[in-house]
């Protein structure tokens, strides 16, 4: 059985028996548990183990993850004989620790111009991009990744347009983004997402009021003008060092970013786990090979 735990929160509780067992009576019911490192898991500060044999593992972190095996020891008693026999099984847990994934937005938006070769233009993307950071900057996001081109559009049954075609990323970590999570004693992607998806609803009005000043509060409109219903986005998922997506090995956690196996790694923000070439690497979450 696969289990998938948010790092720095307390597990499920394991159970070290089947539906059936816990739907009947077992005498002298013994319960081993054993961890990832082989060790007996009972006794350990980072565990809680209840007399009736379940398992909660407590703040998990990377190296944590692994097989976590019980074995379920009971006495079967034959009426007739009178014979005592023991029974054993065993229970196999994988444990994974993960993250929500760190949020982007990439966004795409147009604007009409006179002509392409106009000085005007990079003027107007330079105080747009300004604008946009401004209304993000309290979010600790900020735009990066920015960039325009110009190109000449031919619409139905309309004369030769030029166009201006904006693309940025807003990004949630802004300088003193850090600093922000302080509030948070954990990992704070949970903080970064929501403040990165306020930023993109923010710059997402931003561009609804230009569609609105458009209609109603210009006789004359500007040469460099927003084109209704242009604004696009699409989301960007990254994940932390140490942690990556696998839609085939995680199918149950296919969105998260989950802890790297033994043998492989990611060194930075991507979405993957890399394999190492010399697979020396026997830990979890690891970072270089």
């Amino acid at each position: 059985v696969n289990v998938y735990v948010k790092m720095f929160t307390n597990s499920p509780f394991l159970l070290c028996m089947n539906l059936a067992h816990s739907q009947e009576e077992m005498i002298d019911p013994k319960y081993l548990w054993v961890g990832p490192d082989g060790r007996n898991l009972e006794g350990q500060l980072h565990v809680n183990l209840t007399e009736t044999g379940k398992l909660m593992v407590m703040s998990f972190r990377e190296f944590m993850s692994g097989a976590y095996t019980c074995t379920l020891s009971h006495k079967i008693l034959e009426t007739t004989t009178r014979e005592e026999r023991e029974v054993f099984e065993t229970y196999k847990f994988m444990v994974y620790a993960y993250r929500e994934a760190d949020l982007a937005y990439q966004v795409f938006v147009r604007f009409t111009t006179e002509e392409c070769d106009l000085a005007a233009n990079d003027q107007f993307f330079e105080e747009l991009m300004k604008i946009l950071n401004n209304i993000i900057s309290d979010l600790t996001c900020q735009i990066i990744e920015s960039s325009y081109t110009c190109h000449s559009v031919k619409m139905p049954k309309q004369a030769l347009l030029y166009q201006l075609f904006v693309s940025f990323q807003v990004n949630p970590f802004a300088p003193g983004w850090e600093e922000a999570c302080h509030e948070v004693p954990y990992d704070c992607e949970d903080l970064t997402n929501a403040r990165v998806h306020k930023a993109r609803g923010r710059i997402g009005e931003f561009f609804n009021k230009q569609t609105y000043a458009l209609r109603h509060q210009f006789k004359i409109l500007p040469k460099i003008h927003y084109i209704e219903n242009s604004f696009s986005v699409i989301h960007i998922d990254s994940c932390r060092p140490g942690f990556g997506k696998n839609n085939l090995t995680h199918k149950s956690c296919a969105s998260c970013c989950v802890v790297c196996d033994p043998g492989t790694y990611s060194p930075n923000n991507e979405v993957t786990c890399q394999i190492c070439p010399k697979p020396q690497v026997r830990r979890y979450g690891a970072r270089s090979c």
